[in-house]
């Protein structure tokens, strides 16, 4: 087990939930603004059920929009470099949100199941 694997389950025994990895080699959907550090927070994530080569995993810094391209996929992996203070929650189950806020000292995670009827 990796030490991100270990951090990942220490989070999901802090709220109480399943462990569900996120595989690295799986896409997740990014907004590009997440990259831009004047717009970087805070950041939004949100957990539907894995499916085929996704972890079910949508990420954005700000406000939400539902522009058709304002979510790009990208390989979980390469996370470290567009985002890497998600990189803990990764591991929350199907169901999960999650808010990132003030470069990490802020932080809130709660179930929304209506995210997993999609």
């Amino acid at each position: 087990m990796s030490n991100l694997e270990k951090i990942q389950l220490e989070i999901c025994k802090k709220y109480g939930v399943k462990f569900e990895p996120s595989a690295l080699d799986l896409k997740v959907g990014i907004s590009f603004d997440i990259k831009e550090k004047s717009k970087s927070e805070p950041i939004n994530a949100l957990r539907h059920p894995v499916t085929n080569d996704t972890t079910g995993w949508y990420i954005w810094a700000g406000e939400y929009s539902d522009e058709k391209d304002f979510f790009q996929p990208l390989h979980a992996v390469h996370l470290d470099e567009w985002c890497p203070l998600i990189f803990p929650y990764l591991g929350l189950p199907a169901g999960s949100r999650v808010l990132i806020a003030e470069n990490g000292d802020y932080v809130d995670v709660w179930e929304d199941l209506s995210l997993l009827n999609v």
